[in-house]
């Protein structure tokens, strides 16, 4: 068995959050690391890549590194101008994401890091880069196997299914689950009984696309960034609410799942409250789902 962990470096969504009230829970934006020996994946580059990228530029047994993108939403590239490794001219880094091939991978990639958005662009990073086009909703790197799907978020964003020491992650940043059933049953009464019944179709098949991606995953990392009160008025933003982030996993039959992307509104004792919701939400289901809160620097051997 190889020896392997995950860890995470950023827990938040939107925006870093370096407040007093939110260091329990963590501060920097979307960054996940999984480590099999000496393969390094990492699972987007928001602000938690720079702190990683610090301490591995200190290491000397390990030069190479994939990233995976989930999209390119500033919260999930944001810490690339800073990602020390890339302006290193011994390491070699690659990167995958949404994309037709490499070269709109590596035009994505590098936008942040044009004027006037920035004054250094990738043109000067030293590393060798290199960019992985599309390969059949599959690739690989190392021991780890990983799939990728679309999911329901602005622009095109992806989902992440690995396999690691025979384990199943699931990476799910940003995803609105349920959204078509929400947004139809707001307009139910609008609706003939022909377009009921088209609609009706429509959900049960995003319901069972969200189950098929999800099923069985021994690790599911997924957006639970709203409350109900704050998805009713955010409809739409795709990010789901922690409730039905919880009920999908208890239905797709996850062993453990880590609430992720946090909104940097809530403080500690605000997300503290939703885990308290929702252990109490697994009990009245009579699950054996085991619920964390996706934590920086919390690490998990797989």
């Amino acid at each position: 068995m190889s020896n392997a962990y995950l860890r995470f470096w950023g827990v938040r969504g939107s925006h870093a959050a370096p407040f007093a009230s939110h260091l329990n829970v963590g501060g920097n934006t979307s960054c996940v690391e999984i480590r099999v020996d000496d393969h390094i994946l990492i699972c987007d580059a928001g602000t938690g890549i720079i702190p990683f990228g610090n301490e591995l530029i200190r290491q000397k047994d390990i030069r190479e590194l994939l990233i995976i993108l989930t999209h390119y939403h500033w919260d999930h590239v944001c810490g690339l101008p800073f990602f020390v490794p890339a302006f290193s001219p011994d390491w070699k880094v690659s990167f995958f994401g949404p994309g037709d091939d490499d070269d709109e991978i590596k035009k994505h990639v590098s936008a942040q890091m044009r004027a006037p958005y920035f004054p250094v662009g990738t043109e000067s990073w030293l590393a060798n880069i290199h960019y992985i086009p599309p390969h059949r909703d599959k690739l690989r790197h190392g021991p780890i196997s990983i799939e990728y799907s679309n999911v329901h978020h602005p622009g095109s964003t992806y989902g992440y299914r690995m396999r690691v020491n025979g384990k199943t992650i699931i990476y799910i940043s940003d995803n609105e689950c349920n959204f078509i059933e929400k947004s139809v049953r707001q307009r139910r009464g609008e609706l003939n009984e022909e377009e009921q019944i088209l609609y009706d179709d429509m959900i049960q098949e995003e319901h069972q696309s969200e189950l098929d991606l999800i099923e069985n995953a021994d690790i599911l990392i997924h957006d639970a960034q709203y409350t109900p009160e704050d998805y009713e008025k955010k409809r739409g933003w795709g990010h789901s609410c922690y409730i039905d982030t919880i009920n999908m996993a208890i239905d797709a039959g996850v062993k453990e799942l880590y609430l992720y992307h946090h909104d940097p509104n809530y403080d500690d004792e605000a997300i503290n409250v939703i885990y308290q919701h929702a252990e109490k939400i697994i009990k009245e289901n009579n699950s054996s789902l085991k619920c964390h809160l996706a934590k920086e620097g919390m690490q998990i051997k797989i």
